[in-house]
């Protein structure tokens, strides 16, 4: 079968709909910053490809330091005057931004898969995720700014690029809606067009929006550091989360960190099978790039022959390839599990490490096929990264110990409650972990000892929606902790006193 291209979804399709909808924001060859409320020709544009099939795409335009500096300055202007603006009047402009990006979502989701490489039904529940999330909270905003006010200075929004939608556009229109005006960092490794677009959407109803493109590098002295800045919101790695956490800590500035861990599925003393296997497929939504994926299974040895029964048939049936790759050109855009990593060094990152935990001892125990996904006539597929899982990775590789963001499954075997625990608390700390097991008093005395902000019982956790609390233990979270009421309450300011929940270094605080 020789698949096609779907008709009118090419990215010269999604770039010529951006330029005639928002020309304000987008240019013939390039996109825009948008600071000083207006989009300004400023920053230098790197060249960029898709991750779907490596052809060209728009890059970000780069600002240096001193314009992200005057940039964050003019942030501040906006935010005196925003905070003093009626909340219904707040309202009444992010209702107005939802309804336009409800409009606007098909072209959205479509700038998610080229630029992120989203299969379609994954970019438009991104899309779906953040309008949805935000409409919840303009419903709601009142008794959540009770007593409460902005902040002294905007917050600062430096985001991973695997969720431009659900987690950062969703973050922006809520701490405006709450008070504050905004600046947000477009990720490096993808995302411009769709922010700029959503940006634009949001600009034109009068949000104090700010975006910009940059290294880290060259913007983390405005983003992070610049007195003007009130809040730092991050979601990324380790590394580049302790330099925040660092900053932030010694200049005393409100702070939500979101980073890394290794989320671990343990069974133990467990029959469902049926279950778990229904379940498997799920587990490699977007091919694991995920902070909430699970990419470690811990399991009891006796299990292990059952284990492999329910999941090796699961793993196997996964679907991958070119997103927008059909038989038909009337044929809908296909059903897949994953299309590719976020680049092509990404994916030779992962695949060598993969080979050289197999080298040090690691046993394959399966490897997805090329033959078995579905590509173009000659595509380019070197950021395509096909299934693989791993028995007991050695302790000297990467894989062993931490996240790897891609469709890597590694198992560990244990024998006894304590090893189970130790294998499932390996990364110090994790956002979401899962348990399976037959018997509820088993879950209730391990679930506590799990260092995971959220523990499913038998079933996969999620970063969570509207009023669904989320943060982390250990590494893997560093200041207030979010969602529902917690996301407001980190943006503004509340009593004299007032302790926030969250990992503070001084102190720790659950909900």
């Amino acid at each position: 079968m020789v698949l096609v291209r779907k008709p009118g979804t090419g990215w010269d399709d999604a770039w010529a709909r951006c330029v005639a909808l928002a020309p304000e924001a987008f240019r013939d060859d390039r996109v825009l910053n948008l600071w000083a409320g207006g989009w300004q020709p400023d920053g230098r544009p790197l060249p960029a490809t898709s991750p779907v099939d490596g052809s060209p795409i728009a890059g970000a335009p780069r600002l240096d330091h001193a314009t992200a500096h005057r940039a964050v300055r003019a942030c501040l202007d906006q935010h005196r005057a925003w905070r003093h603006v009626p909340l219904e009047e707040r309202r009444a402009r992010v209702a107005a931004t939802l309804d336009a990006l409800t409009e606007h979502r098909e072209l959205l989701a479509l700038l998610l898969v080229w630029e992120i490489g989203k299969p379609w039904r994954l970019a438009q529940a991104d899309v779906d995720r953040a309008i949805d999330g935000v409409r919840w909270y303009v419903d709601g905003i009142g008794p959540m700014l009770a007593g409460r006010t902005p902040l002294d200075g905007p917050v600062s929004n430096i985001a991973s690029w695997n969720y431009p939608m659900s987690v950062l556009v969703h973050a922006v229109l809520v701490q405006a809606l709450a008070g504050n005006a905004v600046v947000a960092k477009t990720p490096t490794d993808g995302g411009v067009a769709c922010l700029t677009l959503a940006c634009a959407l949001a600009a034109r109803e009068g949000l104090p929006v700010t975006l910009l493109s940059g290294s880290g590098r060259e913007l983390s002295e405005a983003l992070v550091r610049a007195p003007e800045i009130g809040c730092v919101s991050f979601v990324g790695g380790r590394d580049t989360g302790a330099a925040v956490a660092t900053a932030v800590t010694d200049l005393g500035k409100r702070h939500v960190l979101e980073q890394e861990g290794l989320n671990t599925w343990g069974l133990w003393n467990f029959t469902d099978w049926a279950a778990f296997t229904a379940v498997v497929p799920k587990l490699f939504d977007y091919g694991k790039q995920r902070c909430t994926a699970y990419p470690r299974f811990v399991v009891q040895r006796e299990l292990f022959d059952e284990f492999l029964t329910a999941y090796l048939p699961a793993v196997r049936r996964l679907r991958v390839g070119h997103p927008l790759a059909v038989a038909d050109p009337a044929d809908p855009l296909p059903e897949l599990d994953f299309g590719p990593l976020i680049n092509a060094a990404k994916a030779k990152d992962l695949t060598d490490q993969v080979a050289e935990a197999v080298d040090r001892g690691a046993v394959p125990l399966h490897r997805g096929s090329p033959a078995d996904a579905r590509f173009l006539p000659g595509q380019d597929t070197s950021s395509y990264v096909h299934p693989v899982t791993l028995l007991n990775p050695p302790p000297s590789s990467p894989l062993h110990h931490a996240e790897p963001f891609g469709p890597v499954d590694t198992i560990v075997l244990v024998d006894t409650e304590a090893e189970l625990l130790a294998a499932m608390n390996a990364s110090n700390g994790a956002l979401v972990a899962t348990l399976s097991t037959d018997d509820e008093a088993t879950f209730a005395r391990l679930a506590p000892q799990i260092r995971a902000f959220k523990v499913g019982h038998g079933t996969p956790r999620s970063r969570g929606d509207r009023d669904e609390l989320f943060g982390g233990f250990g590494a893997s979270w560093r200041g207030a902790f979010v969602g529902g009421e917690l996301l407001v309450r980190a943006v503004t300011r509340g009593p004299a006193g007032e302790r926030l929940p969250g990992n503070f270094p001084e102190y720790q605080l659950m909900p």
